[in-house]
């Protein structure tokens, strides 16, 4: 596993970051971000809306040059080879890059003449793609009559047109319905198998996270862990405690004061991922026993290993000092 800011070295490797960052006048949005993506992999970046996931995205495509660090994108310089990039690169946004008033068929075309791929060769790509994602059908309908999970597939074999090495999803699944949302995944997985190609996924959904081969947590503009799903949480231990609590903030403040225990505000409850559970668990409710209204003692989540990284923060209260992370959550 690499942690926060650590970088290793792939054969094969398809992203290279070092000590990235880039701000929007005063507000920083990504802080020396350094991490390495395998050629082949599916990476998710999980983070909150505004940890940097989009700004990420948009220095890989060329869009935006950030005012520090260096990227490589399959060895290439975006900022000096910005068409060369691009050719490397599919790309997947929040909502689809389609016309609603052009034929499935028609906005394929037209994509693929923009990428510049030869019509008889385009052609026969059209076909193998539609064919693949049972969309075969629906080549004359126009986008505006398909279903959302329907068009997200149409969308998909737009950025799947000119053979991308890599292809870029941010937030793919937003607003489909659980079917649809499980068919995208079942084709994703299909895609990556028979293109063999690196999957990049920006996300705030823990169960799309946890699909990933690894995983990198992005908390304000930082990268604070990075490794397989499963690593990251036996890196928390055998056991994560959770106290319902009718006063969580109040409840944090004194288990820390007097266990020195450190703990997460989850909701309604003070998440504990540190010292042996079943014992502390005892000595919690033999000192505050009137404000523990239930206990869960199970197994940790990418949820628990997210709020051990970088949810610390997302309760904190307004009066409150910037604190570090969990003791045992740093990298």
């Amino acid at each position: 596993m690499s942690h926060a800011n650590g970088s290793h070295t792939t054969a094969g490797t398809a992203i290279e970051t070092k000590n990235l960052s880039h701000a929007y006048g005063i507000q920083q949005a990504l802080r020396e971000v350094s991490l390495t993506i395998a050629g082949g992999s599916m990476m998710g970046l999980l983070g909150p809306n505004g940890s940097g996931k989009t700004t990420f995205f948009r220095i890989l495509t060329t869009l935006l040059q950030p005012s520090s660090g260096t990227v490589r994108v399959m060895g290439l310089d975006p900022n000096a080879a910005p068409h060369a990039v691009r050719q490397q690169l599919g790309v997947v946004f929040q909502d689809t890059a389609l016309d609603d008033e052009l034929t499935v068929e028609e906005n394929l075309r037209f994509h693929g003449a923009l990428y510049g791929v030869p019509s008889a060769v385009l052609s026969e790509r059209i076909g193998t793609l539609l064919d693949r994602f049972g969309l075969t059908d629906r080549r004359s309908a126009y986008v505006k009559t398909l279903s959302g999970g329907l068009q997200r597939r149409a969308d998909l074999c737009r950025g799947l047109l000119h053979r991308p090495k890599i292809l870029l999803l941010d937030e793919p699944t937003t607003g489909l319905d659980p079917a649809a949302r499980h068919a995208f995944w079942q084709t994703l997985r299909t895609v990556q198998q028979q293109e063999q190609m690196t999957i990049i996924l920006a996300t705030h959904l823990m169960g799309e996270a946890e699909r990933c081969t690894d995983v990198g947590i992005l908390d304000r503009g930082r990268l604070v862990v990075q490794g397989p799903p499963a690593q990251l949480t036996s890196d928390l231990g055998t056991e994560v405690l959770l106290l319902e609590t009718p006063e969580p903030s109040a409840l944090q403040d004194r288990i820390e004061a007097q266990f020195g225990v450190a703990t997460q505000q989850v909701g309604a409850m003070v998440q504990i991922t540190e010292g042996a559970k079943q014992e502390l668990l005892t000595s919690l409710y033999d000192a505050f026993a009137d404000q523990i209204t239930s206990a869960t003692i199970r197994k940790p989540t990418l949820e628990d290993v997210f709020m051990a990284y970088a949810g610390y923060h997302l309760n904190r209260r307004p009066t409150d000092t910037p604190i570090a992370p969990p003791a045992n959550a740093r990298s």
